[in-house]
């Protein structure tokens, strides 16, 4: 499982998806679970992370998952109509 950090807004995005990326080819599984239970700071960065992050682990063949997905950011995800690309446990 790959955990968010507790802040995710534009300034650090880049870094978040560069560390969850590395975190992704050392997933030997054929899912990929990304903890977002201590997210509590973010903005619509946080959705172009998960959404890039989606697309390289379809890439490599896995499954795409979000744990514990703050409403808040599911509401964003709804307004956008993106949610059905971000699917949560």
């Amino acid at each position: 499982m790959l955990v968010l950090p507790k802040e995710l807004t534009h300034s650090q995005a880049t870094a978040c998806l560069r560390m969850l990326v590395q975190g992704l080819r050392s997933q030997t599984g054929p899912q990929v679970v990304v903890d977002a239970t201590g997210l509590s700071r973010f903005d619509s960065a946080a959705l172009a992370v998960l959404l890039e992050f989606r697309r390289e682990s379809l890439a490599l063949g896995k499954r795409f998952s979000i744990l514990g997905m703050p409403a808040r950011l599911g509401d964003l995800a709804s307004l956008y109509g993106i949610i059905e690309l971000l699917p949560s446990e």
